[in-house]
């Protein structure tokens, strides 16, 4: 996955609008007490963050 992609699952499941306001606020305990956006500036694989993005949301399945 590319960050490109992580960042349209993003929009598509929290909306446009808020997608990069939540991903920049939002501490995850999976990613190491860090946010999305952190994760990823560290270095973190985007499949790895949106797996534990795609947990937290308690999104379905089909969009594993």
């Amino acid at each position: 996955m590319r960050h490109t992609e992580l960042d349209a699952r993003l929009r598509e499941a929290l909306g446009d609008g808020y997608a990069d306001f939540w991903a920049g606020r939002t501490v995850i305990a999976a990613l190491d007490g860090r946010t999305p956006h952190q994760a990823l500036a560290d270095g973190v694989p985007p499949k790895q963050v949106w797996a534990a993005v795609w947990e937290v949301l308690g999104l379905p399945a089909s969009q594993r």
